[in-house]
């Protein structure tokens, strides 16, 4: 065929209406067999797939949802979209995912723009996104329903899955403690992100239980990238009384530890034990293996997505985590002052 074939083109060859195809395709409960029949075949016949323009033309949903990111993590955000997209390929959903910068003063725009652009049924956010005031009252205003995976503020606003970022990283730093670290730096990740707060607020919680002073400036600042744990890792290295174990906030950030460790010929675990949160694929690639936080990020993701797309009532599910022990992690080298 020189052009492809369109609803109409359906309709015509079946000698049925458009609405006849139209409730065909979105498996309308009042369609007899024989007409279903008719219609399937001619689709058949004239190769047709049904199209987005096909579905708006008549007034149907586009049956496509869209997850709306902005994460500098690759192994995250593989985890994510996973989740989204077993869901989808189950259901028979078409998954758009679509990046922005919730930095840009016209994020909000850009997410209007995808909504006008695709009709897509709904939205699920991923964190920073999912506090993004921008893109929060753009959603608002189209009056479209979205589902936030791991918010920080406004909890009620909408539908959401989380996981608890503060105490798993309380038990991590507990879990450094009881092997013996008093002196445990940390890598905080990206500011945009609400969750690198509560996994600090998570560590200081368990120094203050054990009763171990906090030193702010075992505090780096880090992006959930491997390039800012890599620096922050030197700062924390090139101090006079280097810390003896490191906790970054991701897994990323601890492979950048991880590196500047190595390129000073430390041997690990047993002169610096490094952590990191998320449990990615990195983290069993990386030598040492990383002792990590196992965050269920497909199974967030795939809840998210059986939300929004069973909608009903505001719901909100919290999600277990999983603290995993592999060879990153040893008593200290030394005795701690």
């Amino acid at each position: 065929m020189s052009e492809r074939a369109n609803i109409r083109d359906v309709a015509a060859l079946a000698g049925v209406a458009v609405k006849t195809v139209s409730r065909v395709l979105n498996g309308h409960p009042y369609v007899s067999a024989a007409m279903r029949e008719k219609v399937e075949k001619a689709m058949k016949e004239l190769e047709f797939r049904p199209s987005i323009a096909a579905r708006i033309l008549t007034g149907s949903k586009s049956n496509q949802i869209a997850l709306i990111y902005d994460n500098h993590s690759p192994y995250y955000m593989f985890q994510i979209q996973k989740g989204c997209w077993d869901y989808c390929k189950a259901h028979g959903i078409r998954l758009i995912a679509q990046p922005v910068d919730v930095a840009d003063p016209q994020v909000g725009d850009q997410v209007r723009g995808l909504v006008g652009e695709t009709h897509v049924d709904g939205i699920i956010l991923s964190s920073p996104v999912t506090d993004c005031v921008g893109v929060l009252q753009a959603l608002d205003a189209l009056d479209i329903p979205f589902v936030r995976i791991s918010p920080g503020t406004n909890h009620a606003l909408t539908s959401s899955v989380f996981m608890d970022d503060a105490q798993a990283a309380d038990d991590m730093t507990t879990h450094l403690i009881n092997m013996g670290h008093r002196r445990i730096g940390f890598i905080k990740g990206h500011p945009n992100h609400m969750s690198s707060d509560d996994r600090l607020f998570g560590y200081r919680r368990a120094l203050d239980r054990a009763g171990i002073a906090f030193e702010p400036q075992l505090v780096m600042p880090g992006a959930f990238d491997f390039e800012s744990g890599n620096v922050a890792g030197g700062m924390l290295l090139d101090m006079a009384n280097p810390p003896s174990a490191i906790f970054a906030a991701n897994d990323d950030m601890a492979a950048g530890v991880l590196a500047v460790a190595h390129s000073r010929g430390l041997s690990l675990p047993e002169q610096l034990s490094v952590v990191g949160f998320d449990d990615t694929t990195l983290a069993r690639t990386v030598w040492p293996a990383l002792t990590t936080i196992h965050q269920p990020m497909s199974e967030l993701a795939h809840t998210a997505t059986e939300i929004l797309v069973s909608g009903g009532d505001i719901t909100h599910r919290r999600l277990p985590h999983t603290l995993v022990e592999r060879a990153s992690v040893a008593a200290p080298f030394r005795k701690n002052p």
